[in-house]
C-alpha cells in the first residue's frame, strides 16, 4: 500500500528545519499556533481547520507537503483506467450537472451491454487495470442490466477491477427496485462489483444539498450507503464538490464527517476534492463564478491536514484541475493524480477544458516535473510498477 513510514534522514531533517524557520518568521500567528499544535500531537478541531482557509497559502501548502512526504513518501501515483458512463438519462436533475438529459431529449443515451463490453475491451488493450463505471438515475433500466453487465465484463476480462456506481446511484437503485441498500450491494458484488467511486457526496451538509440536489440522497443516506458497502468488503473513494455556494466551514464539516466514518470502517481508499465547473449548468448561470487557484490549492492542502492520517491518499484529479495545477497540487498535499481516464464526460459537459484522457507518458512527466517518483497503482493503491 502507498503508505510510508517517515524516516528522519539528514535531508528530511534539514527540510523540516527549514519549515521550522518558516513557522518562526510567519506573521500568521493563529495558523502557526494551529500547525505547531498538530506537530505536538494536538487533535485538530473543525473550528481551527476552518481558520486555515484564511491563512497564508505558502504556509498551508508547505505544511501539507511535509505531511504528504511523511505519510506517503516521495511517490505520486496514478492508475491506468477507463471511465464508462453507461447512461445520461436522469430524473434527479441536479443544479450543478450538465451531463444529464431527459428521456427522449436530444443527446440522451443508454449504452447496450455490447457497447460497454467494447469499451472494456479497448481499455484492456491499453493495459488498463480499472474500469470506472458510473451513470445516472435512470428509472427505465432494469436491475438485471447492471448485474448482467458486471457478470459479462468479469467473465470476459477477469483480471480488470470494476469500480462502479456512486452511493447516490446505489440509493436510487434501492428505492427504484424496492430493495434494501444491503441487498443491492450484495447482488452487485456477487455479479462482479469490487470497489465504489466516491461521487455523489457533493457537500455533506443538507442545507446545501437541498439547494443543489434535492432529489438525490441526503448526507446521512450517502454515508449509510458507504458504511454498508464497507461492511460488505466493498472499499470506496470519497469526493467533495467545492467552489460553488458552500462556505469553507461546510467543506471542513464534510471532511470531518468522512473522517468519522473512516475511523469506524477503514473502507475509504482516497479523498478526492472536485472543483465545480460553472460553465454549462443552471447553478453556474446563477452564481457565475469559479474557484480560484489559491482556493483550490488551500482546499487540497487542508484536505491533507485534516484527513491525511485517516485517508492517506489525497487525489489531485487532473481532469478538473488541469495538468499544470495538478502538478502544483502534488506539492500541496496530494499524492495521486488519478489516471489515464480515457473518455471522461461528466466534467467536460460541465465545462472542463482539459483533455478527456492522458497517456502514461504524460502522467509520468507530470509527476516527475513535480519532483516526485511516479508509480502505477492498482485501484486499492497497491504498487504495480515504479519508475
Amino acid at each position: 500500500m502507498l503508505r510510508a513510514k517517515f524516516k528522519y534522514s539528514e535531508e528530511k531533517l534539514n527540510w523540516m528545519s527549514g519549515f521550522d524557520q518558516i513557522l518562526k518568521i510567519s506573521k500568521e500567528k493563529e495558523a502557526t499556533e494551529i500547525i505547531q499544535g498538530i506537530l505536538s500531537g494536538e487533535k485538530l478541531t473543525e473550528k481551527d481547520a476552518s481558520k486555515l482557509f484564511k491563512s497564508d497559502l505558502h504556509l498551508i501548502t508547505g505544511f501539507a507537503d511535509y505531511l504528504r512526504e511523511k505519510q506517503t513518501g516521495d511517490y505520486a501515483s496514478f492508475v491506468i483506467n477507463r471511465q464508462i458512463n453507461y447512461s445520461n438519462i436522469c430524473i434527479s436533475r441536479c443544479k450543478f450537472c450538465a451531463f444529464y438529459r431527459k428521456s427522449g431529449e436530444e443527446g440522451a443515451y443508454t449504452m447496450s451491454r455490447e457497447e460497454i463490453l467494447n469499451k472494456a475491451s479497448e481499455a484492456v488493450a491499453m493495459d488498463a487495470t480499472e474500469l470506472h463505471i458510473v451513470g445516472s438515475h435512470n428509472p427505465d433500466i432494469p436491475f438485471e442490466y447492471y448485474e448482467g453487465t458486471l457478470r459479462q465484463i468479469k467473465k470476459k476480462f477477469p483480471d480488470i477491477s470494476i469500480k462502479g456506481f456512486t452511493a447516490t446511484e446505489i440509493h436510487f437503485f434501492s428505492n427504484n427496485f424496492r430493495m434494501s441498500t444491503r441487498e443491492v450491494l450484495e447482488r452487485l458484488k456477487e455479479a462482479g462489483l469490487e470497489f465504489m467511486p466516491g461521487g455523489g457526496a457533493e457537500i455533506l451538509d443538507d442545507s446545501i444539498r437541498k439547494k443543489l440536489c434535492p432529489a438525490k440522497a441526503s448526507s446521512r443516506e450517502w454515508l449509510d450507503v458507504m458504511k454498508t458497502a464497507h461492511e460488505l468488503g466493498i472499499k470506496s473513494n470519497a469526493t467533495m464538490l467545492f467552489g460553488h455556494i458552500e462556505k469553507p466551514e461546510q467543506r471542513v464539516k464534510h471532511m470531518f464527517r468522512l473522517m468519522k466514518l473512516q475511523e469506524k470502517t477503514g473502507g475509504f481508499l482516497s479523498f478526492i476534492p472536485l472543483v465545480y465547473h460553472p460553465e454549462n449548468n443552471p447553478l453556474g448561470r446563477e452564481i457565475g463564478m469559479k474557484a480560484s487557484g489559491v482556493d483550490i490549492l488551500k482546499t487540497i492542502a487542508i484536505s491533507r491536514i485534516v484527513l491525511g492520517e485517516s485517508f492517506t491518499n489525497i487525489r489531485a484529479y487532473w481532469i478538473m484541475l488541469g495538468k499544470k495545477l495538478a502538478q502544483v497540487a502534488l506539492r500541496s498535499g496530494a499524492n495521486d493524480i488519478d489516471g489515464t481516464v480515457i473518455e471522461e464526460k461528466v466534467a467536460h459537459e460541465a465545462g472542463a477544458s482539459t483533455s478527456k484522457s492522458a497517456t502514461v507518458e504524460e502522467l509520468l512527466a507530470m509527476i516527475k516535473k513535480a519532483g516526485l517518483k511516479p508509480v502505477q497503482r492498482s485501484t486499492d493503491y497497491n504498487i504495480i510498477r515504479k519508475w
